[in-house]
């Protein structure tokens, strides 16, 4: 049996990362959180659980060998210094790139992101190569495009490589949007900046990214190529509301914005706190303002053609399963 070394697997998509590929590989899971690596230990009997930081080059070289390699930790915030997304995000990579050398990995997936595609406007139907390579909107998405070409320039007949943008994850365990969503419900309200015009958004199933990370492995002769990955079921952004609110069983209240000055506000406010290195994020930044203000939906044909993937759970499916966690756990996203 081929063996797998999954890196973030005690991050969320990590996580179904490793239940995915349980029943095809030997796995590999390399994480920073000692308690959720320990909490896989106990669930997985035959795991290999290594603690480690991925930005030391000697520690990461003396990892196990493996055939395939998932590269899926990353710094993933909309906040920090420059210096952490490069060390954390881009000297990482560097070092699992030389790992795949050393050990003459066959294949690595890496776990990238949609964000490169963002921008002050409305944006439908994208494909993969239709992204500002100079996006310099924050740090992360700037260090994620240095990620791409660094992985794509270790391909050689040796080496396999492929990149997945799974865009927008939700799902049981999901720390960032939905909880978001209802924390930011609770504090002022949900911010609309279009009063009269539908929002589209693009979500996915944590589920459905994990095993699109399993067809990019087993598929065969596609190295080079990056796979957009969504449910396929852009949706309204009050609509999605509106079955969070039926599930969870509260009332969202609205708040109208305007865009110019909000996005003027943010911009400000990312000035002074770089200027003054407040590492707390601010209130508002300039990206969480343009995915509000704007829609943007992902083209998923080429993964659909390529890889064979079609979403196996549905997005309201999938939020039912959220609510229902949410309802029994709130002390976990607080």
């Amino acid at each position: 049996m081929k063996k797998v070394l999954v890196t973030g697997a005690t991050g969320f998509l990590g996580a179904y990362i490793l239940e995915e590929l349980k029943e095809k590989f030997d796995l590999i899971a390399v994480g920073r959180n000692e308690k959720k690596l320990n909490e896989l230990k106990e669930k997985y009997i035959n795991l290999e659980c290594i603690k480690l930081d991925l930005t030391d080059l000697n520690s990461t070289l003396g990892l196990p060998t493996a055939d395939i390699v998932v590269h899926s930790a990353a710094l993933s915030t909309v906040w920090g210094t420059w210096e952490e997304f490069y060390k954390n995000n881009v000297t990482a990579t560097k070092n699992i790139i030389e790992y795949c050398k050393k050990n003459k990995v066959k294949k690595i997936v890496f776990i990238s992101t949609p964000s490169v595609y963002t921008e002050k406007r409305d944006r439908f139907n994208i494909k993969e190569n239709e992204f500002n390579e100079n996006n310099n909107l924050n740090y992360y998405i700037k260090s994620k495009i240095i990620c791409e070409k660094l992985i794509l320039d270790s391909e050689s007949t040796d080496l396999e490589v492929v990149i997945i943008r799974p865009k927008g994850l939700i799902g049981i365990g999901d720390t960032s949007i939905l909880p978001r969503i209802l924390y930011t419900n609770k504090k002022i309200g949900i911010p609309v900046f279009k009063e009269n015009k539908e929002v589209l958004i693009d979500l996915t199933s944590v589920e459905n990214a994990a095993y699109s990370v399993l067809l990019s492995i087993e598929k065969n002769g596609i190295s080079g190529e990056i796979f957009n990955i969504t449910n396929g079921n852009p949706t309204v952004q009050k609509e999605m509301l509106e079955i969070l609110e039926k599930n969870i069983g509260i009332k969202f209240k609205y708040k109208i914005l305007s865009f110019k000055k909000i996005y003027f506000a943010a911009l400000i406010l990312e000035r002074v706190y770089k200027i003054f290195r407040i590492k707390k994020e601010p209130i508002v930044t300039k990206y969480t303002v343009c995915t509000l203000a704007f829609s943007q939906t992902l083209n998923i044909e080429k993964a659909r053609k390529v890889l064979g993937y079609e979403p196996k759970i549905t997005l309201e499916d999938e939020i039912k399963r959220f609510a229902d966690h949410y309802k029994n756990s709130k002390k976990e996203y607080e």
